[in-house]
């Protein structure tokens, strides 16, 4: 890294959008995912965390994307050097004092800026403390010693002298016998109760997770000419997942870009020529071509989409050997208004929807095969 730095001629703030991606080191595709994720959230600062978020990546991280500079970290200096010239209170610089770091790394070594911001590293702030989770604590049973029976203390009921003992009667002994067998059977009963296995429920669209996906950035794969590298925005807290789909023949990288789509998002991930495929574009194709399924108007990543009458708790993973997706994807077509549908024999079709009841559509094929 210290290689690059040497030789890397810093750009201006106003050449920032326009920086030469590849005069930067490459990027795994891990990095690339995290890059993507912070160029995302830069346009959101003024959502509340987001620099909070940003600030605690920075914690652990000389870039952005971990220990090697990329355009990401010219793009979200861009978005952060109006608002870090303006932390000057010690509440500020302690807040945020990671990003700062950062800030005055970038201002040195990548960009040059009308007015660098200068850095007070003598200033005394606050020790940074990293909260530490609290161990569990002990259950209160086995707190308490067991208190020993005191000594002397006689049992209430006082065993019978020797040769006092009553002999029970014929009728009383068939009477504990068949107690005995009673209890003997229901505990047997309750045994087989609870380790009877639960009915098994037939594979169904609810299973599925269906997400609104929102696609980053769409690139070709680095080992497979009829793959594209998306990219995406599903909604999870981990942030943006990398998918890849057999698109290339099919859709112009420029129609990848910026773009929602619908997503299958608890499909087991698969490594696809090196890459780890961490979900599933929806479409919708017939002999000739294929095209997106799309999502409602004004959807946002992560909005749950499902089929109606079937918006249940997906599985977390769909098991490969339960069958599931094959199962239910053959009932998946288009209408001739271009909506979405399940079908199962004999019964009405189900249409794909959000929770407002509105539809999922293609855009031109009929009776298509989705998937």
């Amino acid at each position: 890294m210290s290689d690059f730095i040497a030789k890397f001629s810093k750009i201006s703030l106003a050449d920032v959008p326009s920086a030469d991606v590849s005069k930067f080191p490459e990027l795994t595709a891990e990095q690339k995912a995290l890059a993507s994720q912070f160029e995302t959230l830069s346009k959101r600062l003024d959502e509340k965390d987001t620099l909070v978020e940003l600030n605690d990546s920075l914690r652990t991280k000389t870039f952005i994307a971990g220990n090697v500079p990329s355009t990401s970290d010219l793009t979200v200096f861009e978005k952060v050097y109006p608002l870090a010239s303006k932390w000057t209170s010690k509440e500020d610089v302690a807040k945020f004092r990671h990003i700062l770091r950062w800030v005055d790394l970038v201002q040195n070594t990548l960009v040059t800026v009308p007015e660098p911001i200068k850095i007070d590293y003598d200033i005394e702030i606050p020790r940074e403390i990293k909260e530490k989770k609290k161990p569990a604590a002990a259950g209160k049973e086995g707190e308490k010693s067991a208190t020993p029976e005191p000594q002397g203390k006689k049992n209430d009921k006082a065993a019978p002298a020797e040769g006092q003992r009553k002999e029970l009667t014929e009728e009383e002994k068939k009477a504990r016998a068949a107690a005995k067998e009673a209890k003997k059977a229901a505990k047997a009963k309750a045994n087989a109760e609870k380790n009877k296995p639960a009915a098994a429920v037939p594979p169904n669209p609810s299973m599925i997770d269906f997400r609104v996906g929102f696609i980053q950035k769409a690139e070709k794969h680095p080992n497979a000419d009829s793959l594209y590298m998306s990219t995406i925005d599903m909604g999870d807290e981990e942030g943006p997942r990398i998918v890849c789909s057999g698109l290339v023949k099919y859709i112009p990288i420029e129609e990848m870009q910026k773009r929602f789509v619908v997503v299958v998002a608890n499909l087991k991930p698969v490594t696809m020529r090196g890459v780890k495929s961490c979900a599933m574009v929806l479409c919708a194709s017939d002999a000739d071509k294929v095209e997106f399924v799309n999502p409602p108007a004004g959807s946002k990543p992560g909005d749950k989409i499902f089929f109606e009458d079937f918006n249940g708790t997906p599985e977390k993973q769909l098991n490969p050997k339960k069958k599931i997706w094959e199962a239910v994807q053959p009932h998946f077509s288009t209408t001739e208004n271009f909506e979405v549908t399940y079908t199962e024999e004999g019964k009405e079709p189900k249409k794909l929807v959000n929770e407002k009841g509105e539809l999922c559509k293609n855009s031109s094929i009929v009776k298509a095969d989705v998937k």
